[in-house]
C-alpha cells in the first residue's frame, strides 16, 4: 500500500466514526448549521493535515473536539470582526445590517441531532455564554470527562467544573418556569 493511502485509511477509520458528534457539537457551539458544517469540515482538514504527529492508542474524540473548539472559537472571531464591517452603500438594504438569517424563516430540519426533543431545552442550551456552553455540551451532552473537557478547551479541570457548575444553574434558572409547566419540578410557594 502506498504511504498516502495509508495514512488516509488510517484517519479514516480513527476520524470518521466521530463526524457526528463533532457535526451535534459545532452545531450546538454555532447555533448555525451551515457555520457547524463548515466547522467540522474545517476540522477535517487541519486533522488530516498533522495526522502523522497523532499517536495511535490516544483519545481521538478529544484530539478531534479540541480542534473544533479550535476553529469554533476562532471563526466566530472573524464573523464578529468582519460583521462590524458594513459599507456604507449597503445601509439601505434590510436584510445588512440584521443578517440574512434574521428575516428568513427557522428551518425545523437544521435542528441539533440529539435526544433532546423540547425546544425549550435546546433554546436554553443555545443561551448560554459560550464557555458554559462549551463544558455543558461537551460534559453533559457528549460525557466526555472533565480532564476531556478541559484538553479541548483549554482550561485547567477547575475551570471546566466552575463553567460546568455556572451552566448548570443557569440552565436550570432558564428551564423553572418549563419544569414547572411540564410537571417536572412543583411549584414552590415563597
Amino acid at each position: 500500500m502506498h504511504p498516502v493511502d495509508d495514512l488516509r485509511a488510517r484517519f479514516e477509520a480513527v476520524a470518521l466514526p466521530l463526524m457526528e458528534p463533532l457535526h451535534r457539537v459545532a452545531l450546538r457551539l454555532t447555533g448555525d448549521p451551515e457555520e457547524a458544517a463548515d466547522a467540522v469540515q474545517e476540522t477535517y482538514l487541519r486533522a488530516y493535515r498533522t495526522f502523522e504527529n497523532f499517536r495511535a492508542g490516544t483519545n481521538a474524540r478529544s484530539w478531534l473536539f479540541t480542534i473544533l473548539y479550535s476553529v469554533v472559537i476562532n471563526r466566530g472571531k472573524k464573523l464578529k470582526r468582519e460583521s462590524q464591517h458594513v459599507r456604507l452603500d449597503m445601509l439601505d438594504e434590510p436584510d445588512t445590517l440584521l443578517g440574512a438569517a434574521a428575516t428568513a424563516p427557522a428551518d425545523p430540519v437544521a435542528q441539533p441531532p440529539t435526544s433532546i426533543q423540547e425546544p425549550e431545552i435546546e433554546a436554553a442550551l443555545r443561551s448560554l455564554p459560550e464557555p458554559f456552553r462549551a463544558v455543558v455540551v461537551l460534559v453533559d451532552v457528549e460525557e466526555l470527562s472533565y480532564e476531556e473537557a478541559a484538553l479541548v478547551v483549554g482550561a485547567p479541570v477547575g475551570t471546566v467544573r466552575s463553567r460546568l457548575f455556572r451552566g448548570r444553574r443557569l440552565l436550570l434558572e432558564s428551564l423553572r418556569g418549563y419544569a414547572v409547566r411540564t410537571g417536572h419540578l412543583k411549584e414552590v410557594e415563597p
